[in-house]
């Protein structure tokens, strides 16, 4: 893997976890302090210190998988709609 790039994996039950060089921004383009290389992202929601995961998907029982997902109102294994995913 080229060291320039960040990878980001969806943790069954948990959270996003950003490994590599990245840059998190806010809304207006303020930049949030990671003061790491490795971090956790919450996904459920509930986080304290959002964006960043405290480990609350635990206590509320959160549940997703760590794999694709298709997008609301699609089928797992159907055929993506037009335009998905959307482009950059």
């Amino acid at each position: 893997m080229d060291d320039d790039r960040a990878t980001i994996t969806p943790y069954r039950d948990g959270p996003y976890v950003v490994r590599g060089r990245f840059e998190i921004l806010d809304q207006d383009g303020e930049v949030i302090d990671a003061r790491r290389e490795t971090i956790a992202l919450c996904r459920c929601g509930r986080s304290r210190i959002k964006p960043f995961c405290d480990g609350s998907h635990k206590a509320i029982g959160f549940r997703a998988p760590s794999g694709e997902q298709p997008p609301p109102g699609r089928a797992a294994g159907a055929a993506p709609a037009a335009g998905w995913p959307p482009a950059e």
